[in-house]
């Protein structure tokens, strides 16, 4: 027992170790029913999202398999299932796009590079604990981006849903582009598009309650409500065939390669690392940030935890895993792993049984792929995108946070008219200035004794005690190098403002850093405030701040003292107030 403990111990990096110890038949049963619920639903996700990619179909079947069976290694959460999504096959494709024609040999190798240094990033980052990271992508950004994108990614399958051809490098463009192309708009394809699109809407929402009207189980129901888009690929290949609509043009998949996944390599070409080097990185941020959240989301629900900096280092291993087996950029996707979780899935083996079926799938089931309209598959990316369109964010945050709304919607209008890669930088960008434009100017307020009470609040909301003779200025936020020019001018305005001040107070319970240049701030308030024979203080230092002010020349010149506590100070140097507020 000790060497296996010591094992795990050593091996971080092995979360299958802690897992597979307590592995028994009751779990082997519920991650089998779970794993064939996933693989249902996974087959044709990959075959869509490998085409919204810009890929030959079976593509998205090789990126399902090799990354699973890396993630139940490495992952740490139980239900997380990793494979391509929707958001990251559409940042895939742009950022691809430049570099080889799509549909080409050529594209597919630069796709397999991408997934290579993804992967080799968020390992990398995973070493490094740079697990915060993600943290700089706020909710707002997040959200907008994903609502953007998935417009985008609807709007960029309606050409194949109407069957007529229209590009554009953003979705002004796009739609300009389908609204001239609507006299060429091929009625069959539209109708088979709109179709089965009508229908994948129908059985997101309607079709399990109905069943269970009919006396189904509510499982059973939701096994065969999350079989639909299997059901609509089957019909219409069906139908195709028996019609023959391909000869009076209805596009099909055609021949679908059968076999295992392909070894692969990426191309070693130095000039196009460094042109793919931002893109890899922000696909790896954005895989990383989703995966995260839908891991973090799932296992609060069953009260476990998911590390972070181990999730990178899973999901970077997944991402190589994908690169040396002909496949593309892949995360854990919030639509899978629910379906996966509610399923009843409890470990990661539940990925290992997926991609195995992922495997017979390719195997034995691509020939009946051939006479599969492209119009169903768009249909399946349409239903599956607008699902993740939230555009309530803006008015939620418009309600709550001006900021927060300026930021998603910047996000969003970005990434609508210049493209994914833009939108993500600008998002982030626009939350970091208005971070700093807010912490730049931190509120301070001056705070006064409540009569009969310790405790000290703004003089502008309650009726408090004051002296003429002391002024305490509460300071909401960690002083740097932003705002402490701020907090000189706050103190200088109180010294103006009265004349018989003897006391200056700084309640510091808000402060949890004070930076190099918020301390030569300190260093020129004390100065000044010495110079006015006016004494500063200190007051509810917390210990970190506290440890590094004792390594500075700061506290050993302060013409004042560091008291403990806030009503300690008013006892000290006004207890004229303390006497006022026992009356």
């Amino acid at each position: 027992m000790r060497p296996a403990m010591s094992l795990a111990r050593y091996l971080p990096s092995l979360p299958v170790l802690q897992w597979g110890r307590h592995y028994d038949r009751s779990t082997l049963v519920s991650d089998l029913v779970a794993a064939l619920i996933v693989t249902v639903m996974l087959i044709p996700q990959s075959l869509a999202y490998a085409l919204l990619a810009g890929l030959p179909p079976e593509v998205g079947l090789y990126a399902s398999v090799a990354p699973l069976l890396l993630y139940a290694i490495f992952g740490t959460s139980r239900v997380l299932a990793v494979g391509p999504v929707a958001v990251v096959s559409l940042m895939t494709a742009a950022a691809i796009g430049e570099h080889a024609a799509v549909g080409s040999q050529a594209y597919w190798a630069v796709a397999i590079t991408l997934a290579f240094m993804s992967g080799g990033m968020l390992v990398l980052m995973g070493v490094l604990r740079l697990g915060f990271l993600a943290n700089f992508l706020s909710h707002p950004v997040i959200s907008g981006f994903i609502s953007a994108s998935g417009l985008l990614i609807a709007a960029s399958q309606i050409k194949t849903i109407m069957g007529v051809k229209a590009e554009g490098h953003n979705f002004v463009d796009l739609i300009q582009a389908l609204v001239r192309q609507l006299p060429q708009t091929h009625f069959l394809t539209l109708s088979v598009g709109v179709l089965a699109t009508v229908f994948l809407f129908w059985v997101r929402k309607g079709l399990k309650p109905l069943l269970v009207r009919f006396g189904l189980q509510a499982r059973a129901a939701d096994v065969l409500a999350k079989a639909g888009p299997v059901a609509a690929i089957a019909v219409t290949a069906l139908l195709t065939w028996f019609f023959d609509w391909q000869a009076q043009g209805l596009k099909i998949v055609g021949a679908v390669p059968q076999g295992l996944p392909p070894l692969t390599l990426p191309l070693w070409d130095l000039a196009l690392w460094k042109a793919l080097a931002v893109p890899a990185l922000l696909i790896s941020v954005v895989g990383f940030v989703e995966s995260v959240s839908v891991g973090q989301t799932l296992a609060a629900k069953r009260r476990q935890r998911i590390e972070p900096d181990q999730e990178l280092v899973a999901l970077g291993a997944s991402n190589l895993s994908a690169a040396l087996t002909g496949g593309f950029p892949v995360t854990g996707g919030f639509a899978r792993s629910v379906v996966n979780f509610d399923a009843g899935a409890q470990t990661p083996a539940a990925g290992v049984f997926t991609a195995v079926g992922i495997t017979l799938a390719s195997l034995l089931l691509t020939p009946a792929l051939y006479f599969l309209p492209q119009a169903t598959l768009a249909a399946t990316i349409v239903v599956a995108v607008l699902s993740l369109v939230d555009l309530g964010i803006l008015k939620r945050t418009w309600a709550y946070s001006k900021a927060d709304f300026v930021a998603a919607l910047a996000t969003l209008l970005v990434t609508l008219t210049m493209g994914v890669e833009t939108g993500l930088v600008v998002g982030v960008g626009v939350s970091l200035a208005l971070y700093l434009f807010r912490t730049s100017r931190p509120h301070i307020a001056e705070v006064g004794l409540i009569p009969g009470t310790e405790h000290f609040r703004n003089v502008l909301r309650h009726s408090v005690l004051v002296s003429p003779r002391l002024v305490s200025l509460r300071v909401d936020e960690s002083l740097y190098f932003a705002n402490s020019r701020a907090l000189e001018d706050r103190v200088n305005e109180a010294v103006a403002s009265h004349p018989e001040l003897a006391h200056v107070v700084l309640q510091c319970s808000a402060i949890n850093d004070i930076d190099a240049s918020a301390l030569e701030s300190l260093e020129a308030i004390e100065k000044r405030l010495r110079d006015s024979g006016i004494a500063l203080h200190l007051s509810e230092v917390k210990g970190p701040v506290m440890d590094r002010l004792k390594t500075t020349h700061f506290l050993r010149g302060l013409s004042g003292r560091v008291f403990l506590t806030q009503f300690q100070a008013i006892h000290e140097l006004t207890p004229e107030i303390e006497r006022a507020s026992a009356v």
